[in-house]
């Protein structure tokens, strides 16, 4: 990580997300790093860690942690909430920063794809030709793509 400077620092940033649904318990850490234990993410890829992500939202790194493709790693396992000594709530406190990112237009380009493909096809990826030819001779019916209900319900 490269140095930052005080002046891009932004005070408010906690607040920001503790004002946001699931972020109210980031003020409460204590930094003992039994999320970070807990996280079968961390596990697989060091980058991702928890307490560091609470300790950067808390000195208001925002373009860090906003930016970051790390707060789209937790897996949502609740194991961090299920050891937290202060019940800061973790995985919902990255529900509230990726709420955050979302609002701040910093969305990582393959979200955005996952995004255009279940608006244009209600699925994360196109029914073709060779699906529906399986599931004929499976005896299922063909699924017919409505692309108009699917941008309706997005």
């Amino acid at each position: 990580m490269s140095p930052t400077n005080l002046n891009d620092l932004d005070p408010t940033f906690k607040d920001r997300v503790a004002a946001q649904p699931g972020g109210e318990g980031i003020r409460s850490c204590f930094g003992c790093k039994a999320c970070t234990a807990a996280c079968p993410v961390e596990v697989a890829d060091k980058r991702y860690d928890p307490r560091k992500i609470i300790r950067m939202v808390l000195l208001g790194m925002v373009k860090e942690v906003l930016t970051s493709d790390t707060i789209w790693l937790c897996s949502s396992c609740y194991g961090c909430h299920e050891v937290c000594p202060q019940n800061v709530r973790f995985t919902e406190v990255m529900f509230a920063l990726k709420n955050l990112a979302v609002l701040e237009a910093c969305i990582p380009p393959g979200l955005t794809a996952q995004r255009a493909l279940l608006r244009d096809h209600g699925r994360l990826y196109e029914i073709t030709d060779f699906e529906n030819e399986k599931r004929e001779k499976l005896g299922l019916p063909r699924i017919v793509e409505h692309p108009e209900h699917y941008a309706e319900l997005l």
